[in-house]
């Protein structure tokens, strides 16, 4: 199959519908299908062997995705944040493409057109004889990693895949007519790719927000009557702050779903949501751009019964991503590649139709059974909620012993002081690695090295007290929510 047809099937159901809106100007689903056809054309013409797609949200990006797959060809977005080199040196590997961008030189073999003129182009027709390939195994994205410890990876994510996950998550045509998503996350996120898809299998209104600001997002949410929202923890937090300096009213009397994933998600700023916005329906989505977005959903029901609950393990559920989606299969293994138990802690593995595992050039990374190193450590309670406890990089090896940043950042956040931390390695003569702790105390409040590090050897093994506690006004993310430890680690290495 191909993603185009979810955009057949809706215009054709619902051509009238409002498809997308960005700033004032709009696409019904039939004038998508319209200029997704035309991209389509226009891509064909002019031999690229992918679209790239080097801009922020706006109506160009939908049209893009769709005509890519009606041509037959990859769709790339690119991380429109990184340095001229870094995007340059991207640009070689996608050679030969159309790119979609505003400004700036392209290298050998691409071919540039603006985001206006691609849309206009599109718009004005063509392609109606095209049918969308239906090969096996087709590529429909190649999807940059954040590039966070080394070279981004091109990962493949072919139609089979991101049609698993859409068709084994979304209802069609589930949304009603004055339903509407608010898209805040970049194009080049998995995140971003999947809230096209499922918005249009759905039915979705999505209202594009090309640069997150809280007070912005606030005042489109409300004058667009935004009824689902994805954010990352970072966007979610900076809301919390926003509303809780007086800054604007929490009132947003359409919203009913906010789900949030990309990062670690802090339990202060869940559970001030929670209170702040009673009657919304929360979610934390964890995913991967291999495993075609979400793999794992801590579900509404789960939010409040952990609330409300006076349980501790039940409490702390507020704490996982949840369970894994029906589809996918999920186990913890030891280094040795075997099982663990429930409660102990290893690598996440995962399989599924909608798990790609592939990389360009690089080939597949699962095993002969199908199955996906994600390279997260974490851990499963009896009831198969999901622990996640950093990425297997993020591992201190003191002496010989894994300490996980994770179950060290849990004792530390639960202090009243503290807002934020983040546990890394650092160079210790003795041991090899030793632990250290980079803390955002939260406004108003105080504490000592020494009471923190008393806090860790109270509740923990003497190892995993930090040797060194930083007090820092912010930690470091890049735009997605995602932790940037290198900077961290960096940091205490000087």
């Amino acid at each position: 199959m191909n993603i185009f047809m979810m955009l057949e099937m809706a215009a054709d159901a619902m051509g009238d519908r409002v498809a997308v809106v960005s700033g004032d100007a709009s696409l019904t689903y039939g004038e998508l299908l319209v200029a997704a056809r035309g991209a389509a054309a226009l891509a064909q013409a002019s031999g690229a062997l992918r679209l790239a797609f080097l801009d922020i949200n706006g109506l160009a990006a939908p049209v893009a995705l769709f005509g890519a797959a009606l041509a037959g060809i990859p769709y790339v977005p690119i991380n429109y944040r990184l340095t001229a080199p870094e995007i340059a040196a991207l640009l070689e590997r996608v050679s030969p493409a159309l790119l979609i961008c505003e400004s700036g030189e392209a290298p050998a073999g691409i071919s540039r057109i603006t985001p206006a003129d691609f849309l206009a182009r599109a718009q004005a027709g063509g392609g109606e004889d095209l049918v969308a390939p239906d090969e096996d195994r087709g590529i429909a994205v190649e999807l940059f990693t954040s590039g966070t410890t080394g070279v981004p990876k091109a990962a493949i994510l072919r139609h089979d895949n991101l049609l698993a996950y859409i068709l084994g998550s979304v209802e069609f045509m589930g949304a009603d007519e004055g339903d509407a998503a608010i898209v805040t996350v970049p194009p080049y996120h998995i995140a971003g790719i999947s809230a096209v898809l499922s918005s249009v299998y759905a039915g979705r209104r999505m209202v594009q927000l090309p640069n997150f600001e809280p007070g912005a997002w606030l005042d489109l949410a409300r004058r667009h009557g935004i009824s689902n929202a994805f954010l990352v923890p970072t966007m979610l937090q900076r809301i919390v702050e926003h509303l809780d300096a007086g800054d604007g009213a929490a009132a947003l009397p359409a919203l009913r779903a906010l789900a949030y994933g990309g990062g670690k998600m802090p339990l202060a700023v869940i559970e001030r949501a929670m209170a702040l916005f009673p009657d919304v329906d929360f979610t934390n989505a964890y995913g991967l751009t291999e495993t075609s977005s979400t793999i794992c959903l801590l579900d509404p029901a789960a939010h409040r019964a952990a609330v409300a609950s006076d349980d501790p393990a039940v409490r702390r559920r507020l704490g996982s991503v949840g369970r894994a989606l029906p589809a996918i299969e999920l186990v913890i293994r030891d280094e040795d590649g075997r099982p663990v138990s429930p409660g102990e802690a290893g690598l996440v593995f995962v399989r599924g139709d909608q798990v790609a595992g592939e990389y360009h050039g690089l080939g597949s990374q699962t095993d002969a059974q199908g199955w996906f190193p994600t390279r997260d450590r974490g851990w499963v309670d009896e009831e198969g909620y999901l622990f996640l406890d950093g990425r297997a990089d993020d591992v201190i090896v003191r002496g010989g012993e894994n300490i996980s940043p994770g179950e060290i950042e849990d004792v530390l956040g639960g202090h009243p002081a503290v807002a934020e931390c983040a546990v890394v390695a650092m160079p210790d003569a003795e041991w090899g690695e030793g632990v250290a702790a980079a803390v955002v105390i939260a406004v108003g409040a105080e504490v000592s090295v020494e009471e923190l590090q008393a806090l860790v050897r109270g509740r923990l093994r003497s190892s995993r007290v930090p040797q060194a506690i930083r007090f820092v006004e912010a930690l470091p993310y890049n735009e997605t929510g995602k932790l940037l430890r290198r900077v961290i680690r960096e940091e205490f290495a000087a």
